[in-house]
């Protein structure tokens, strides 16, 4: 008997979707904000563990970069 062990974003997922599914208007201010602003758990769940590394990096040297020049 095979056992599916359920990845992390599509449990996050699948959480949203029954959230919005019991109650749509109590994070229908929660979904606009969200659009304007971006979220980062967003991003982040959307890059996975390596992207979010790589962007990390980014912003490190490019601070370090942004120190030395002026």
């Amino acid at each position: 008997m095979e056992s599916k062990q359920e990845a992390p974003e599509e449990k996050r997922e699948r959480l949203r979707q029954e959230e919005l599914k019991h109650n749509p208007f109590g994070t229908f201010s929660d979904g606009i904000n969200r659009a304007q602003s971006g979220s980062l758990v967003d991003l982040v769940g959307g890059l996975g563990w390596k992207g979010t590394g790589i962007l990390l990096l980014v912003v490190i040297i490019g601070y370090f970069v942004y120190k030395l020049l002026f």
